[in-house]
């Protein structure tokens, strides 16, 4: 059995950060998938905190958070390094994995779970957050410059689930006119290997985002 195992549910983009952070290291593992409406005495053991996924357990002892949990990757398993020995770039790096995080994916969110004017403020908001993204990519293939990096695997979720919000919402956030850039670096995030191989199943996933979209509507019609 690995001595690492990573507790994670299919569907969720912070813990698809920790698979390809451990399968950029070539780091074996063992995944437990959570059911988050019956969590398991484990993770409530691991994580008591906060109770949720993603948790690394390396070793019996375990990290949460997942940000947390890329840098306990780098500075463990040192080979393949998605981080730079430069100072400058590592901040750099880490602020933009914090802005996607704090600006990028709520205002994605506040579209895609709401309708009429309240959509269309969270499409505008959604949009000027993503020209920062936009104009960090000039003049580099990706956001850690010629290979895949921290920034990007913190970013990499839009790689596909902005599509999925797309199929549910018929709404394009980043359209290849408006923003070129970023569209061929979702492009050439999603085809390398490591990526590729782990994305969730995009059907299930426009299923599920789907049902989290119309329980909200509800939610607020009832309100």
């Amino acid at each position: 059995m690995a001595e690492v195992k990573l507790f994670r549910t299919w569907s969720s983009p912070f813990a698809l950060r920790i698979v390809w952070a451990l399968k950029f290291k070539d780091v074996p593992y063992d995944t437990i998938f959570e059911d988050l409406a019956n969590k398991s005495p484990s993770l409530l053991q691991y994580n008591p905190v906060h109770k949720k996924v993603p948790v690394l357990v390396h070793n019996g002892k375990s990290v949460s958070e997942s940000f947390v949990i890329l840098e306990y990757i780098e500075e463990t398993w040192k080979h393949n390094p998605f981080l730079s020995e430069d100072p400058y770039d590592r901040a750099t790096a880490r602020f933009w994995a914090k802005f996607g995080d704090e600006k990028v994916l709520p205002s994605i969110l506040e579209a895609f779970m709401s309708e009429g004017k309240e959509q269309e403020e969270g499409i505008v908001k959604a949009k000027e957050n993503l020209k920062y993204l936009e104009e960090e990519l000039k003049g580099k293939k990706f956001f850690g410059g010629e290979r895949i990096g921290f920034a990007d695997i913190a970013l990499g979720w839009l790689a596909d689930y902005e599509g999925v919000f797309q199929e549910v919402t018929s709404i394009k956030l980043i359209a290849e006119d408006e923003f070129p850039l970023l569209s061929e670096w979702k492009r050439t995030f999603a085809d390398a290997p490591i990526i590729k191989e782990n994305w969730p199943p995009r059907d299930k996933l426009v299923t599920k985002f789907q049902g989290y979209r119309e329980a909200n509507l509800l939610k607020k019609l009832g309100t």
